[in-house]
């Protein structure tokens, strides 16, 4: 259910950057406490508020990706790393990562759309991250089985022109693939991501969710491929 019942985004203020810029200096408990409430104003909020507003837009690229705008448990993800099993111990992310997933997804890991804030590094992000082992033998037999869609969904000219793929491959070929088959190195992938960066200027604007369903939009043909490669409705 939606926040507000007209959603609105006046952008990301100019205090945004600033705070995450100064969280990564200060990656510590009791900063963090001490500026909570810069937190809750600069980043929290307008995130929410992005998000709500994104919905809509959402519903209209494929009506089974959620946009959820709730505090914990929606399409904002967490500021508190889970720090357990890396050796990073800081306790905090310095970026905002606000992830509309597949309705059949339950983390991070499912096929999804994605918006990545950080002072340096601003990007817009579409695929599927990491998948497990069950979900990246089925993407890598449907490449196989269907190159034809594989390159028209990889190779259009309006993706190309807006995104690039990035992430994890195998140095050799996947068990079942030889080292000669014409998509060996998409094979070889351990991601299927999509990334277009833009400036961090850009999210100071009322027209960001415009400019990032826009983008989404132009990836349609890749989230198709992979929902029809893990048998799930897009």
């Amino acid at each position: 259910m939606s926040r507000q019942s007209t959603p609105s985004f006046a952008g990301f203020p100019r205090e945004t950057a600033k705070f995450l810029a100064e969280l990564a200096e200060n990656n510590e408990r009791e900063w963090f406490k001490e500026n909570k409430h810069r937190y809750e104003s600069h980043v929290l909020e307008p995130a929410l508020d992005f998000i709500n507003t994104m919905e809509p837009r959402i519903e209209k690229i494929s009506p089974h990706f959620t946009a959820i705008a709730k505090r914990t448990g929606g399409s904002l993800m967490r500021v508190y790393r889970d720090t357990r099993f890396s050796k990073n111990k800081t306790p905090y992310k310095t970026n905002i990562g606000i992830h509309f997933r597949h309705e059949l997804g339950r983390d991070v890991h499912a096929p999804g759309f994605y918006l990545h804030v950080q002072p340096k590094n601003c990007f817009v992000g579409t695929g599927i991250s990491r998948p497990d082992s069950s979900a990246l033998a089925a993407i890598r037999s449907r490449i196989d089985e269907k190159p034809g869609v594989w390159k028209r969904a990889r190779d259009s000219k309006r993706f190309v022109e807006q995104f690039y793929l990035r992430g994890e491959q195998l140095k050799r070929p996947p068990r079942g693939y030889s080292a000669d088959h014409p998509y060996i190195e998409d094979l070889k992938r351990k991601d299927f991501i999509a990334i277009a960066e833009f400036p961090i200027g850009r999210i100071r604007s009322k027209d960001l969710p415009d400019e990032v369903a826009a983008r989404y939009a132009t990836a349609k043909p890749l989230m198709r491929f992979l929902c029809a490669a893990l048998a799930i409705p897009f």
